[in-house]
Order: C-alpha cells, then structure tokens, then sequence
C-alpha cells in the first residue's frame, strides 16, 4: 500500500497521450475526450488486440463512456500497467477480457462508487452490462428544455459566439471524487502478486494505507479481472 499511496502521490493530471505499440495501444494520462476521436480511428483500424492503460489517474464520467463504447464495438482487450482510476477503470472494464500487466510495479484500479457498496452489490456490480449502468450514478441526467429555457439559451450562445473563448481556462471536473470507490491493487512478492481491495471514502485523500480493507472481495470472483 506504500508504494501504490507513493505512485499516485506523484501523478500528475496530464491530458490523455496514446502510443501504439505493435497491436497494443497503450494510454496514459486523463481520459478528458481530448483523444476519443484518434482512439475510436486505431481501434476502428483492426491491427489493436489490446489497450494497456499506464498510470491514468482520472477523466469524466462522459469520456469514461465514450472509451468504454470503442473497447466494447471493438472487441479489444484491456490491461492496466501501473495504476489506473475512476474514468480509467471503467473504461477498463470494457474489455473482452481485462487483466492487470505483468512485471516488477504494483497495479491499482480505483472504481468510484456513490456510496459504499453492500456484499450483495459487489458480487454483480462490476459484471458484464451492470459496470456500464453504474456510470449513471455520475452522469448527469439531462435537463427537460422547454420553450423558455431555449429561447434563454440561444440568447445566451449568440452572446457567448461573440465573447472572447478562454482557452486557458479550467477544464471540466470529474463528477466523481477521485479519492472515493473501491480500490483493487495487485502487488509483487516472492510468491506471485498479492490482491487486495479496499473501500475509500475519500477522507484519507492520497493516503490510501488509511482505506478500509474488504474482505472476501477477490477481484476475480467478483468480475474486475478476468482470467
């Protein structure tokens, strides 16, 4: 748990960044929407069997569905090398089979959750179509427009096409806590990796030694990883 707290302690929240690597198509950064679009075009392409995702560390939950959706049509696999959260990991998820990678580094996947889920709800949770429905527990529902409402908003675009555009200004939040979900970390040792999971409630910020351990909550068992 040190060297996972020590490892994100240390990210940074650069813009997503894609490499491709003979067929695996690694990704790195925040999956912000800024590369859906050259993402869709390499997995649309049919030489990516794999997508590694290396030390993601967040996005939105809108970007987290549109990366899911290419993996999903595609039929590609997904790994995680180093660590991989919140938009990250459910994008993950939609692999045909998604697995943590090889080697000497401690791998970590961070789900954020709205509450703290019940035994029940881990068992299914994160199985098949049912970790798609849960990033409505992120997404916004949207607005009803009505008459009023459009007419306000034309107006307002009209006003805004003539205003200068900020381009230095804030991106998006997420609209989860990245510091809130259910953690899964795979660690190295003399005898093969050691898994654990553990629930973060977000209070001990990138201290995750502080997060509460779960047990019987194997990730294979429950669907995270795939064999």
């Amino acid at each position: 748990m040190v060297s996972l707290a020590c490892a994100i302690g240390a990210s940074t929240a650069s813009a997503a960044e894609l490499e491709l690597q003979g067929n695996r198509l690694v990704v790195s950064g925040t999956l912000d929407g800024s590369a859906i679009k050259e993402f869709t075009e390499h997995l649309g392409g049919g030489a990516v069997h794999t997508v590694v995702f290396e030390d993601s560390f967040g996005g939105t939950a809108e970007a987290a569905g549109a990366f899911a959706d290419a993996i999903r049509s595609s039929g590609v696999q997904t790994e995680v090398r180093g660590q991989c959260m919140a938009a990250c990991a459910y994008a993950f998820l939609a692999g045909k089979t998604h697995r943590f990678g090889y080697g000497l580094q401690v791998n970590g996947i961070m789900l954020p959750v709205a509450v703290r889920p019940t035994a029940a709800e881990l068992a299914v949770r994160w199985r098949g179509d049912e970790a798609h429905k849960t990033l409505a527990d992120f997404t916004p529902a949207p607005t009803p427009v009505t008459p009023a409402v459009a007419t306000t908003a034309a107006t307002a675009t009209t006003v805004a096409s003539a205003a200068p555009v900020d381009a230095g200004g804030p991106p998006p939040k997420d609209n989860w806590q990245p510091e809130h979900g259910v953690l899964f970390t795979a660690s190295p040792s003399l005898f093969g990796r050691i898994y654990n999971t553990y629930y973060c409630d977000g209070t001990q910020g990138r201290d995750f030694s502080k997060c509460e351990r779960l047990p019987d909550a194997d990730p294979y068992k429950l669907g995270v990883l795939t064999p």
